[in-house]
């Protein structure tokens, strides 16, 4: 079982976000593997609002990232957080894949090997 962090956005519409993100991650488990998905376990705990905490949220969720197989990274937009989480990623060789909602379910995309060619346009009105 593939250990597989989970990147989604997270700010804007919380509420939307967060049920996209919680059928992300059963997505995941219904691959077969196990996920994290620190923007659904830190805001939780920390104040998405205060910078210092959402740093902190960023920089801890960063740090498990060395220890998962890939990053899989949902939706039609990439916000300010799962870039950072992308660029992380490619520096640290740990494949990464875009996953897009279709109508019949999710659909995987291939391993980037260079993801900064590939990467999508920022989303505005990030915090």
């Amino acid at each position: 079982m593939k250990l597989i962090y989970m990147a989604s956005p997270y700010a804007g519409d919380i509420e939307k976000n967060t049920e996209f993100a919680k059928r992300a991650c059963r997505h995941v488990m219904n691959e077969g593997h196990a996920f994290f998905a620190p923007h659904l376990l830190y805001p939780q705990l920390l104040n998405d609002a205060n910078p210092h905490e959402r740093q902190a949220g960023l920089a801890m969720g960063l740090a498990v990232l060395p220890r998962c197989d890939e990053l899989w990274c949902y939706g039609e937009r990439i916000s300010h957080g799962m870039l950072l989480e992308i660029q992380e990623a490619d520096r640290l060789g740990i494949p990464v894949r875009r996953v897009m909602e279709k109508e019949q379910g999710f659909i995987i995309g291939s391993v980037k090997t260079n993801v900064k060619a590939d990467a999508p346009v920022l989303s505005m009105g990030m915090a």
